[in-house]
């Protein structure tokens, strides 16, 4: 089940948090992981751990990206899976206090990178007939959490991007999904106040954070040869806070 043997992924921001969890799930499952990261120390340890690759990567840049897909392709030859997840939590702050600095920063990682990596990367597996791409959105960009209007912002972004990339490659044997997390237990927490985690935590009915794990196993499905008939849909694992 789940079966990823023979197969590439990239996964991006996996030198920590989520995108180490995804990184570790999709290559127990046997596919060869390229741990991109511009934390290229980190990026190493993971990618030896696991038996993957580093792959320096700067999202906000279109050129990194193309060079990036260009160093996979020379080594492995084919790209099965991408996993769009490097992103930032941004400033907590009301819309006020948020400058223009802090909303490009956070459009630039969070949205624009994930559309330049998409757009790259689709060719190779048009040519294929064949792929798998899964996207991080967040609970935020359906509820939209006060404090937080860009990273909000980004995040619908994220999901109406993924639906419609999805539709327009529905016919090719390729697919576009997203994973909408609540609150997950990683270094992002740290990059906000106690009250603003308190605030997101208490709306979860299940009263706690997730795991990444929990979040890794959504994505290795999404992933998979498996979900074939699953497209342009994005997923919620919010412990029971997603109300649509």
């Amino acid at each position: 089940m789940f079966d990823l043997t023979g197969q590439t992924a990239i996964v991006t921001g996996a030198a920590t948090g989520l995108g180490e969890a995804i990184a570790r799930r999709l290559a127990a499952s046997g596919a060869t992981v390229a741990v991109a990261d511009l934390d290229q120390e980190g990026a190493a340890k993971v990618a030896e751990s696991i038996n993957g690759f580093p792959l320096p990567v700067d999202v906000t840049k279109d050129a990194s990206i193309r060079e990036a897909i260009a160093a996979v392709l020379a080594k492995t030859g084919r790209i099965d899976v991408l996993v769009n997840n490097a992103g930032i939590a941004g400033k907590a702050a009301p819309i006020w206090e948020q400058t223009d600095n802090d909303w490009a920063a956070i459009v630039a990682i969070n949205l624009t990178g994930i559309f330049q990596f998409c757009r790259a990367v689709l060719p190779h597996m048009r040519e294929r007939k064949y792929g798998r791409i899964v996207n991080i959105a967040s609970i935020a960009g359906k509820e939209g959490n006060p404090n937080m209007s860009p990273y909000s912002a980004t995040k619908a972004g994220v999901i109406g991007l993924t639906k419609s990339i999805g539709k327009e490659v529905a016919t090719e044997g390729i697919t576009c999904n997203a994973v909408a997390p609540a609150v997950i237990r990683t270094k992002m927490l740290d990059q906000l106040t106690p009250q603003q985690v308190a605030y997101m935590t208490d709306k979860i009915p299940m009263r706690r954070t997730g795991d990444p794990n929990e979040i890794a196993a959504v994505v290795h499905f999404l992933a998979s040869p498996d979900s074939s008939f699953v497209t342009a849909q994005c997923y919620d694992a919010s412990g029971g806070r997603a109300t649509y």
